[in-house]
């Protein structure tokens, strides 16, 4: 299975059968189905949980997407043109499936992720909430879901949340 059908979008069975893709997308999704299977099964899970949670105030700001491509990057040893590929396919998929696909993906993400894999990832969906300066209710109630789903324990998320404190709404004063 590409990383394409694992983030929830059907590749063409050959990508000449999709002429709108530019010939450097074609390159990129070729480079992508070169991961090996179980490395492309964390990345595409991994950027689909940081949509998810970036998604969960109905709005991707710029300041997430970039966040969500420097973190794809980081975390995934990917170069940037992957990492951006990454980012939107999953973005793309979190917006056409979302709801259930949601927590099928993080549920398989928790089989597969080691224990200190899913606290990166908490880790993570804190500074893409934190990436315009105010983690909302919203996002905050995702990532509290995401992390049960994960199988991480309440005291996980309050430690890796303490980190955020001063870009959680709730905490911020009127006016600030």
């Amino acid at each position: 299975m590409s990383i394409l059908e694992r983030l929830g979008l059907r590749r063409p069975a050959a990508l000449d059968e999709a002429p709108e893709m530019t010939e450097t997308v074609r390159r990129l999704v070729r480079r992508l189905d070169d991961l090996e299977p179980e490395r492309a099964r964390f990345i595409a899970g991994f950027a689909s949980v940081l949509s998810r949670v970036a998604r969960a105030d109905l709005r991707v700001t710029e300041a997430e997407t970039r966040a969500m491509e420097r973190i794809t990057m980081e975390y995934g040893e990917l170069p940037e043109a992957q990492a951006i590929l990454v980012v939107q396919l999953a973005k793309s998929a979190n917006l056409l499936l979302g709801g259930t696909e949601n927590y099928l993906v993080t549920r398989e993400l928790a089989r597969i992720a080691t224990r200190q894999q899913k606290l990166a990832l908490l880790d993570c969906l804190f500074a893409i909430s934190a990436a315009d300066h105010a983690i909302t209710t919203a996002e905050e109630n995702v990532i509290g879901q995401v992390a049960r789903e994960l199988g991480l324990e309440r005291a996980d998320l309050v430690r890796v949340r303490r980190k955020f404190r001063d870009q959680r709404v709730v905490m911020q004063r009127p006016g600030d």
